[in-house]
């Protein structure tokens, strides 16, 4: 059991021992990242070329990704096995996050978080791997063979690597809408209803986020606004599953 834990069984918890549960929660993430970060180092260069193959493949012959800076060589690889052990630690990082917040939260409140929690890390997952065997290819043949014939592609290496990151990003998140949905039931700030009435706006909305933070090709801007009216779709029917079951629960009570 943790100092939160033990103070908040007892009792009101001071404010400077949040700090240091807080302080000690940080500290191991940190911890964690370093301890995968590491051997993570060794492969740097193998996982840069599982990430570049997609955009090496499609280049042509007497074209290479590039590097622009003298240390850009070795700072790409080593900034990806960071990115990689970040990801990698997501499952651990929020865990601690809950490990914080939990005690100060009643026994239906922590019923109803933790199936959104473990959903948010699998959507997570599942996003990332959405945008790598789905959208990078062809975002990357648009990118790279329509441009003009008297243009030769030659990617930065450290370039290439903030387009994949922001592209494994933007759909992690993306994939977290049924999981946001369900919790701004949860919490009532707005209803299923509401949600419905408003779907016509919130599809509109789905294709300008996605115009804007895509690829300018109509292909990339669909493989990410289809999933995403879907995803508000799924959290909308679990939504109001949710709400029906309370209701009942209720009903019974009453």
């Amino acid at each position: 059991m943790s100092e939160l834990d033990k103070q908040t069984a007892d009792g009101d918890m001071p404010l400077m021992a949040h700090f240091a549960e807080l302080r000690t929660r940080f500290i191991r993430m940190a911890v964690a990242v370093l301890v995968v970060f590491l051997p993570l180092m060794y492969v740097s260069r193998p996982l840069y070329d599982l990430i570049s193959s997609p955009l090496v493949a499609l280049l042509p012959h007497n074209a290479s990704i590039i590097a622009t800076q003298v240390a850009s060589g070795f700072l790409a690889p080593i900034k990806l096995a960071f990115f990689v052990a970040l990801f990698i630690c997501v499952p651990f990082i929020i865990a601690q996050i809950w490990g914080f917040v939990s005690p100060a939260l009643y026994k239906h409140e922590k019923r109803a978080a933790l199936p959104l929690l473990l959903s948010a890390i699998v959507l997570f997952y599942v996003g990332m791997a959405f945008a790598y065997f789905v959208v990078l290819v062809p975002a990357l043949k648009f990118l790279v063979l329509f441009a003009p014939d008297n243009v030769l592609p030659m990617t930065d290496i450290e370039s290439y690597l903030d387009f994949v990151i922001k592209l494994f990003l933007v759909f992690g998140l993306m994939f977290e809408i049924p999981v946001a949905t369900m919790l701004l039931v949860l919490m009532r700030i707005v209803t299923p209803k509401w949600l419905a009435d408003k779907r016509r706006y919130i599809i509109v909305g789905c294709f300008f986020v996605s115009a804007i933070i895509t690829p300018p090709d109509g292909a990339s801007m669909l493989m990410l606004a289809i999933p995403m009216c879907i995803l508000f779709e799924l959290g909308l029917v679990v939504a109001r599953m949710i709400v029906k079951s309370d209701k009942q629960i209720a009903d019974n009570g009453a």
